[in-house]
């Protein structure tokens, strides 16, 4: 007998019967800040995941791993870091993408969804997959999920995760319902057909969301921010570089009532857990892949390391365990859901893990971390040719209590520190500013002992005297 089989016939004997279902709730970029529980519900009404947020530990300062989908879901699967698994862009069909990145070794970096099938749990995906490994329930050893449908319409999402529930359990479950939208805002901005379905014309301006308080450019925001800028607006996928303040209103009002759509159908799928007598003893974890600019600074979509793009909403709802309230604990979905599952199943990873359990903060064990930083990076490739030529930037950040400190591969002025509590909104970069040069160092210090530890090939800026 396998070890797999034994761990599933202990499952079975009843052996970790306190162990909790899980249900991984995942909505496709969707910002931190986009819950009416967040915001107010003057331009924005959700009430599921308000409510959802009501009965969970919220934590407030969760960042991606990466602001784009493939790299972020790679990150939270795998429990490793982007530059780790080599995947810090989109494109990793066929194993290899056009930028030399390669799909990763499912041995070195095994899905998360492995260890728990390994340990007894019945697995199941449903709707956006975006992982770099194969999709079907014949590649089980591999993605570590026995019941699958992916790539469907989110309403067809929700209702494969019900039926799932609804069968009978002879075992704990940990089931994904993966959610697309309100990712339609992409195809909205392109004036393309929703494939979620149609949300109707905009109002008037006057009668959107007003213009984000940061709907404007950083002053003296690093070079390469700026090429990019222009780079975006120069493809078709981000053509937002001729819209006026009306348009960016309108642009607000759509992803608003994006957001709301993929609210009621998660509220569907919570309601019938709670309906049937699932909810106790099941963890549900909701989160994006990442965020979407909404026009700060003039950007559209996501890859940018601004807030609205790499900070997401984040909560765990467990009344066996949790008690309801808000953590302000940096931490990073990409390196932490993992460590954190497995803390809560009582199941040990086989692989290195690079998070922190958010176990002890969420339960109540203990009521501060003591993480002094997080990390996110990315790749844009996306972009148009700016006079010509196409930019590849990559970027590193590193976010502390108080700043956020960014550096990127490329330009003369590469880097930008802000204070967020005096500047949320990114709009003043104080890296050149002399009075913050010790501020400035500690950062730099920070990024290049996190790169070094993870043989970063970055051109990191050392340390000044």
């Amino acid at each position: 007998m396998t070890n797999s089989e034994v761990s599933r016939s202990r499952i079975l004997a009843g052996e970790t019967a306190k162990r909790p279902n899980i249900l991984i709730i995942f909505s496709d970029q969707i910002s931190f800040d986009a819950l009416s529980s967040t915001i107010g519900n003057r331009y924005i009404n959700t009430p599921n995941l308000d409510a959802l947020r009501a009965r969970s530990m919220y934590f407030s300062r969760a960042y991606a791993a990466n602001p784009l989908c493939v790299p972020s879901r790679t990150s939270m699967f795998t429990g490793r870091y982007p530059v780790e698994t080599g995947i810090e862009t989109n494109d990793t069909a066929e194993g290899k993408s056009d930028d030399g990145e390669r799909d990763p070794d499912p041995a070195k970096f095994p899905c998360m969804a492995t260890l728990f099938r390994d340990a007894g749990y019945r697995t199941a995906y449903f709707g956006k997959w975006h992982l770099p490994y194969p999709n079907t329930e014949q590649a089980a050893r591999i993605n570590g999920f026995d019941h699958m449908a992916t790539e469907i319409v989110d309403v067809d999402t929700a209702d494969h995760v019900n039926e799932f529930l609804s069968q009978p359990h002879d075992a704990p479950f940990f089931a994904v319902a993966s959610f697309l939208n309100p990712h339609n805002i992409c195809e909205w901005a392109r004036g393309q057909k929703l494939n979620q379905g149609a949300i109707g014309e905009p109002p008037p301006a006057d009668q959107c969301p007003p213009l984000r308080a940061n709907h404007g450019i950083m002053k003296d925001e690093p070079e390469i921010m700026g090429i990019m800028r222009r780079a975006y607006h120069n493809s078709p996928m981000f053509p937002v570089g001729g819209w006026d303040d009306a348009k960016w209103r309108q642009y607000e009002w759509a992803y608003y009532r994006l957001v709301e759509r993929v609210d009621s159908l998660i509220g569907k799928v919570t309601k019938h857990l709670a309906e049937r007598k699932l909810d106790e003893n099941t963890l549900v974890l909701f989160t994006g892949d990442h965020g979407d600019c909404q026009g700060a600074h003039f950007f559209n979509q996501k890859t940018v390391l601004f807030e609205e793009a790499a900070r997401v909403p984040f909560m765990i709802s467990y009344p066996a365990r949790i008690k309801p309230g808000t953590s302000d604990m940096l931490m990073n979905t990409g390196v932490d859901i993992l460590p954190t599952l497995c803390d809560f199943a009582g199941i040990t990873p086989t692989t290195v893990v690079r998070g922190e359990s958010l176990l002890p903060v969420a339960t109540g064990r203990v009521r501060h971390a003591n993480r002094r930083f997080v990390v996110t990076s990315d790749h844009m490739v996306q972009g148009g040719p700016v006079d010509g030529k196409y930019y590849r930037p990559e970027g590193r950040m590193v976010r502390t209590d108080r700043f956020k400190y960014c550096v990127y591969s490329e330009g003369e002025n590469r880097e930008s520190l802000v204070d967020l509590v005096n500047d949320p909104g990114e709009m003043v970069n104080l890296a050149n500013d002399p009075k913050y040069l010790h501020t400035l160092n500690e950062h730099r210090e920070i990024l290049n002992r996190w790169g070094t530890e993870l043989k970063d090939n970055f051109p990191y800026v050392s340390v000044e005297a």
